[in-house]
């Protein structure tokens, strides 16, 4: 991985940096000396913080444009902000539907909007969104989930395309099973569908791996690092699995 001297002077913003994942990276950009600007509908005691929900586009468009004002520039952005959902499509309600959509999708893509022309201008940038294992495979039970992801990883590579003449590198990050916030509901919700006690579904969940654990949110934000630095500078346009082994099986 670079080492932090490639990151002293850069502008970050994470979305979605308040937890999980993307709070694991939003330290480690701030360990190399990267300011890191943080949008997130939780506080975050880490980084520069804006209270933001991406599935308003005025919300989202008034903390990129403060970002902007103070800083002059954006290097480095990384979409974190996502929720997951077990559920097939008869299990779930209309108003999880568009959830799951507006925060996983579409609160990417306003990111990306109001983002990408400040990339454009500056001629470089480098993007990371967060994808899943199921950019590769289905998973049963993950149908509003899954699609969305699958969507995501499709957002990737046309938007690779489009702004690689801008010195704008765009890749998706696809973890498997983290060990985060968001997995202690998933297990609640599977314990009352099929009646096995939550410890039981962790180790089948943990079995289904070939390392036979679920990861963590650190490690994801060390291959975020990366896909964020310039030691990767001929990668644009692809989606890195970094899921124990889940997806190779």
């Amino acid at each position: 991985m670079e080492n932090s001297a490639g990151f002293k002077g850069k502008i970050a913003l994470v979305a979605g940096g308040a937890s999980g994942m993307g709070n694991a990276t939003v330290k480690l950009l701030i360990e190399k000396g990267c300011k890191t600007h943080v949008l997130d509908i939780n506080h975050s005691a880490d980084g520069l913080f804006q209270q933001c929900d991406v599935r308003d586009y005025n919300q989202v468009r008034d903390c990129v444009h403060k970002v902007v004002e103070s800083e002059g520039r954006i290097d480095l952005l990384f979409i974190a902000a996502g929720v997951h959902l077990f559920a097939g499509i008869e299990d779930t309600s209309i108003e999880e539907f568009e959830r799951v959509l507006s925060i996983n999708l579409k609160g990417t893509f306003y990111v990306l909007k109001e983002v990408l022309p400040v990339m454009r201008k500056q001629c470089y940038g480098n993007i990371v969104l967060m994808g899943s294992d199921q950019v590769f495979v289905g998973k049963g039970n993950s149908s509003a989930y899954g699609l969305t992801k699958a969507a995501i990883g499709q957002l990737t590579k046309s938007t690779a395309i489009d702004y690689a003449p801008f010195n704008v590198r765009v890749n998706c990050i696809c973890p498997g099973t983290i060990d985060t916030p968001m997995v202690g509901p998933s297990l609640e919700r599977f314990h009352l569908m099929s009646g096995l006690s939550v410890p039981e579904i962790r180790e089948i969940l943990e079995n289904a791996q070939p390392v036979k654990r679920l990861g963590t949110p650190d490690e994801i934000g060390k291959a975020v690092v990366f896909l964020l630095s310039d030691d990767c500078p001929f990668m644009t346009g692809t989606l890195i699995s970094a899921d124990g082994g889940y997806t190779c099986q």
